[in-house]
This record gives C-alpha cells, structure tokens and sequence, in this order.
C-alpha cells in the first residue's frame, strides 16, 4: 500500500449534496479528470483521491477528509500545497483547515533546524519569552536603519528584523544595508556584552536570495526573514536546505490570500518546510484574528509533531508595550513579542522605551 496523506477540508454545502461534493473534490485534487476515463485499475486505486470521512461540524457546514498519495508529492513543498488546494482554492465554499501526513513525509522536509532553543542560544535566553523589533519605515537610507538598529541594540532587545517591506530598493540597497546595520549592531553588542541578532529580509528570485543569505553570512548574520507565500515555498525549502547553520523567520504576507487555516499554514506547514520562527498577527492588533486562532497557532507551532523542533510563535502586527504583560499571561515563556512601530514612536527616547520593554520581559522570567 503506497503512503497517503490525509487532507481535512471545511466545506459549505447542503447536507444532500456534501457526498457528491466531497468526491469531486478528491477528484478535483488529485487526477482532475473523470474517473470512468480512467483505465489503468492500479492508478484509480493508488493515486485517485479516496473520501476517508465525513462529518457535520455545524448546519451546513461539514469536514471532509481527503486521502492524497504522497507519491503525487515527491519532495516538492509547492507540489504539496498545489495537490492540497491548487485548484479547490478556487472554490469559495471550502477551506484547507489541516492535514495530516505520514512520518516519514514529514522527514523528507525536516522541519525546524534550529527552532525554540536555537533562537535562544543566540541571545543566551534559556526559560523565557524573547524580544524583537521592527526596522521601519521603507524610504531610510542605510545608515538612517543603522542608526535605529543601534537604539534597539543598546535597549537591549534580542532580535532587529527588517520590516518586510525593506528588499531591495534603490535608496536602501540590501548589500550596503546589511553591512551597515550589521556593523553598528556588532558594535554596540561588543560594547554592551549584550547579545542582540539583526535578521535581514530576504527578496527577489532563488539567485537573489542565494546572493542575499550569502551576504549575510559574510556579516557575521546567521538568521534571516523570508516570506514563503511570497517567494514560494519550494524556494524557501531549497534555502533551508541549503543553509543548514541559519535560523529562519517565516512573514505571513500573503498568508491570507487563500482560504487555508492560519494554524495549519503558518503553525504546522511552514514549520514542517523549516521555519525557525512564524510571525502572525496578534488578536487585538492590526488585524482580525482571534485570540482562539492565535493561540492554535502556538500551540501548532510548539507541538510535538512527528519529532520536528518546536518553531517559535511571534505575536505581531500593530503589538504595543502595554499589552506586554497580558502577552505573556497569553503565551508564556515560549514565545518572541514583536513590537515594531509602537517604540520607533519614541523616537529620541528609541533606546529607553526598548529597555523598558525589554526589562518588562525580564522581570517577568527573572526567578524562573
């Protein structure tokens, strides 16, 4: 019996009709053809998809459960997504709600090569929640970044990322960016003996961010922000691949341009492709998720699942010092707060306003 993997789908239908439903779309996501055109008796057996389940979440609203020969697959992350909902996305009446795939799949992408504790040997943080920031906004020059990088390092914060809008422009080129930024939060760290990490934004094609990540390390960098919904996910996989010494954050844009659950894509499929890290908008901030969602989303991102490393949630998007304490009560120690734009509003008072957030934290895990 060849492997299959389980696909669960959410699908709007009436009750009558949800069985013809559910079998077309094992069709649709598998041989996108009649069946009866069919032949050969060993593919309609083997590679068909095949109804596992069905049932009744909420009138009108059913689960459908979907097994896909992992064979169709192979080790392509952009195949595995298109044979889960390449063409079903077009549907408005179903969502990609999970899947559940078989172990030795799940080894064949390996996961998180640093995750939970890496991020935290980094920034010598062994038990306790970890702190980041955003470099903004787009239209600085290098050395305008350079010079916020250095107020976030000497508050003391653990990690500077680049807002996911910073590629490659012609006003903020990546190499002189990197350099300079990495430079000045070399030597404000060596200064302060504190163990802050600058994560630069990977972008364009694969060659470009070979170049990018390649650039990096001659930084001294060994963690990098990629977009896997942006670039494609096969890319990211092939950067992970090739980049075994480098922690990876995972930027949800454009996780919502399909109807796929946000816990499955961002907590468990990026995961399973090798982030290290997965940022995702925070209930109550800039976007709509629920606290229900966020916190599956955790939860996923930390489960033991198949063996993977844990891969650390960051809560963002629109995040404030105030909510710091009611975050932690939330998530608890394994997790990264990301407060972007909410400090560069203290503008002169940059590196106070960090080192009192970045003390929130500490106070909090102090006698842990």
């Amino acid at each position: 019996m060849h492997s299959r993997l389980q696909a669960i789908y959410h699908v709007r239908s009436d009750a009558r009709a949800i069985e013809d439903r559910a079998r077309a779309i094992a069709v649709e996501q598998s041989v996108e053809m009649p069946v009866t055109a069919i032949e050969d008796d060993a593919l309609k057996a083997e590679v068909v998809g095949q109804v596992e389940a069905i049932a009744e979440k909420a009138f009108g609203l059913f689960e459908v459960r979907i097994s896909l020969a992992v064979d169709t697959i192979g080790t392509d992350a952009g195949q595995l997504l298109n044979m889960l909902f390449g063409n079903s996305s077009i549907h408005a009446d179903i969502v990609l709600h999970d899947a559940e795939f078989p172990d030795d799949f799940v080894q064949t992408f390996g996961g998180p090569r640093h995750g939970l504790d890496g991020w935290r040997q980094r920034v010598a943080a062994p038990n306790r929640a970890l702190t980041c920031s955003a470099l903004k906004p787009q239209g600085l020059a290098p050395q305008k970044l350079a010079d916020l990088a250095k107020k976030f390092a000497q508050g003391g914060i653990d990690y500077i990322k680049d807002d996911h809008g910073l590629a490659d422009q012609s006003y903020s080129p990546f190499a002189a960016r990197v350099e300079a930024i990495a430079a000045a939060v070399r030597r404000t760290r060596q200064a302060s003996g504190r163990a802050t990490r600058y994560v630069p934004s990977l972008s364009g094609d694969l060659d470009a961010m070979r170049t990018q990540i390649a650039l990096a390390g001659e930084a001294e960098l060994d963690t990098v922000m990629v977009a896997p919904m942006v670039f494609g996910l096969a890319n990211f996989c092939r950067l992970v691949r090739e980049n075994p010494g480098f922690a990876f954050f995972a930027h949800p844009a454009m996780a919502g341009a399909a109807r796929i659950a946000p816990a499955f894509l961002l907590g468990k499929l990026f995961r399973m492709l090798g982030a290290d890290a997965v940022i995702f908008p925070n209930h109550g901030g800039r976007f709509g998720y629920t606290p229900e969602t966020c916190r599956l989303i955790a939860r996923t991102a930390l489960a033991d699942h198949h063996g993977m490393r844990p891969c650390v949630p960051v809560p963002a998007g629109g995040m404030t010092p105030k909510r710091v304490p009611e975050m932690l009560d939330f998530y608890g120690a394994n997790v990264m707060l990301l407060i972007g734009g909410a400090l560069l509003e203290a503008r002169e008072r940059l590196s106070q306003e960090t080192a009192a957030f970045v003390n929130e934290v500490l106070a909090r895990f102090r006698h842990a």
